[in-house]
C-alpha cells in the first residue's frame, strides 16, 4: 500500500494509504498546501465533489479543513475499498459521501450543486474536454473548480484560471466563474 498524509485540519497528520493503480498519483503535499492557501485554509461547511477521489488526498482533506459534506467518485473497486477504510479510519463517515462509478456518469446524473469541485482526472485521457460541457449543471453561482492537468488551462467553459502553479510535470489551477 502507498500512503499520503492530511497536512491540515482536524485530522492534520493522519496517513491515509492507498493500492497502485494506474493513472493514480496523489496532489503532492506541497501543491495541497497551496491550493490550502488560495482556499483559504478553512472550508466552513461548504459542499465538495472530488470527482476522481483515487487517494482521498483531496476530499479528506477538505473534509478535515472544515467541509459540511465531500462527496468522492471513484470506479475502481480496490482503490474505492481503500477510501472506505479510510474514511473509517479517521471517523469522516458523516462528512464523506464514497460513491463508485464514473465522473461523466455522476456529473449527467446527479441532482447535487457543490461549493467546490476538484478535478484530477488521469492524465492523457481526454477527460477534461469531456467534463466541461457538464460542470454547470452541479454548479452553484459562484462555485471554485480546481484542475490538475498535464498542460496549463487558461479556461474551462465558464470557469478563468485565477491562480495557476506547476510542480514537476502538474499544472494546478484554481479557476472561478467571471462576474459580470
Amino acid at each position: 500500500m502507498n500512503t499520503v498524509r492530511i497536512i491540515g485540519g482536524q485530522w492534520r497528520r493522519r496517513v491515509l494509504k492507498f493500492p497502485d493503480s494506474e493513472g493514480l498519483r496523489p496532489t503532492p503535499d506541497r501543491v495541497r498546501e497551496t491550493l490550502f492557501n488560495w482556499l483559504g485554509q478553512e472550508l466552513n461547511g461548504e459542499i465538495c465533489l472530488d470527482l476522481f477521489a483515487g487517494s482521498g488526498a483531496l476530499g479528506f482533506e477538505a473534509a478535515s479543513r472544515g467541509a459540511g459534506k465531500v462527496v468522492m467518485i471513484e470506479p475502481i473497486p480496490r482503490v474505492l475499498a481503500a477510501l472506505h477504510d479510510n474514511a473509517r479510519m479517521i471517523d469522516a463517515e458523516a462528512t464523506v459521501e464514497i460513491k463508485r462509478g464514473d465522473a461523466l456518469q455522476y456529473l449527467a446524473s446527479t441532482k447535487h450543486k457543490f461549493d467546490l469541485i476538484f478535478l484530477d482526472p488521469p492524465y492523457n485521457k481526454g477527460w477534461i474536454p469531456r467534463l466541461e460541457p457538464l460542470l454547470a449543471g452541479v454548479a452553484k453561482e459562484n462555485t471554485i473548480v480546481y484542475v490538475e492537468a498535464e498542460y496549463e488551462l487558461d479556461a474551462l467553459g465558464d470557469w478563468r484560471t485565477v491562480r495557476h502553479g506547476k510542480a514537476g510535470e502538474v499544472h494546478f489551477h484554481l479557476m472561478q466563474r467571471e462576474t459580470a
